[in-house]
């Protein structure tokens, strides 16, 4: 198993996402735990995944399991039997963006913050799929982006289908 992990997915498997429901918690930890013991996690040899992880997670106190997973990024990310660093290119401009990232006219206004994953993924040999708990702009990408050769995995969908539900009753 590889894969690259979306920030959204450890920050679920502590437990601290309103739009999470239980169930989606317990899938985020057990993938995780799956990748931990058994799988590779694909990073950018930047370490711009790392600090987005760092940013969002803790690796001290491990109050939840996606700090638990942050401790491991840091312990092993050098260790290329658990961690796989690929170098991307950013391009100049304000916004983030690399050179792996697709040139599509249909992934415009993807979320640059998000760019970091697909270029990796894309950049990576085998293309690993993109693990996503429960985020709109994944998901209202998810077309596009199976397009230009990403594959997305969403670990939560009924959240997702439940979160996009919600949202379209209350217009």
């Amino acid at each position: 198993m590889i894969a690259v992990v979306d920030t959204n997915v450890p920050v679920i498997a502590n437990g601290k996402s309103p739009q999470a429901s239980p169930e989606c918690v317990v899938a985020c930890v057990e993938r995780l735990q799956q990748l931990l013991m058994t799988g590779r996690l694909v990073l950018d040899d930047g370490r711009r995944i790392i600090r987005e992880y760092q940013a969002n997670l803790r690796s001290g106190a491990q109050p939840g399991f996606g700090d638990a997973f942050l401790k491991w990024v840091l312990t092993n990310h050098t260790n290329p039997a658990r961690c796989e660093r690929i170098t991307i290119h950013e391009m100049s401009g304000p916004a983030e963006d690399y050179r792996e990232f697709p040139n599509d006219l249909a992934l415009a206004f993807f979320d640059p913050a998000d760019r970091k994953f697909v270029a990796v993924a894309l950049a990576h040999r085998e293309h690993p799929p993109i693990w996503v708990a429960v985020e709109r702009d994944w998901w209202n990408f998810r077309n596009p982006l199976a397009d230009a050769g990403v594959g997305v995995e969403f670990l939560c969908e009924d959240d997702m289908k439940r979160l996009l539900r919600t949202r379209r009753s209350a217009r």
